[in-house]
């Protein structure tokens, strides 16, 4: 696990290209703010994460599996990581933030993502 990286992922630079070509500016894991999020957009008050289906468990997603050997370790992994997900977008929310999660398995259609990101940001 220790191989596992937590910025700079495929799925987030994704999302930040994205971002970026829609037009939008970011800042990237402000440190000050709950969950560290991946991307910060002041101008909008916005935040977003870039969830892997298989860490943050993705609900009715083929990626969110449970590893065959060691079950009882990763289930108290996973729902240890899903409490901290819930708890990290409600004291956001507290904030005055709008936290916005894009799951990695999202990053198929990527115009639908637009379209949601610009709505979702936008409102």
């Amino acid at each position: 696990m220790s191989r596992i990286r937590a910025k700079d992922t495929k799925p987030e630079l994704t999302v930040r290209s994205l971002l970026h070509r829609l037009g939008y500016r970011y800042r990237l894991h402000d440190r000050k703010l709950p969950g560290c999020p991946d991307l910060v957009l002041p101008r909008w008050n916005c935040v977003v994460f870039v969830h892997g289906c298989f860490w943050h468990r993705h609900s009715r997603c083929r990626y969110a599996y449970v590893p065959k050997s060691r079950k009882a370790f990763w289930m108290a992994k996973f729902a240890a990581n899903v409490s901290r997900d819930k708890q990290t977008l409600r004291r956001l929310r507290r904030l005055g933030w709008k936290p916005i999660v894009v799951w990695e398995c999202e990053l198929g259609e990527l115009n639908h993502l637009a379209v949601r990101l610009s709505r979702q940001i936008s409102a």
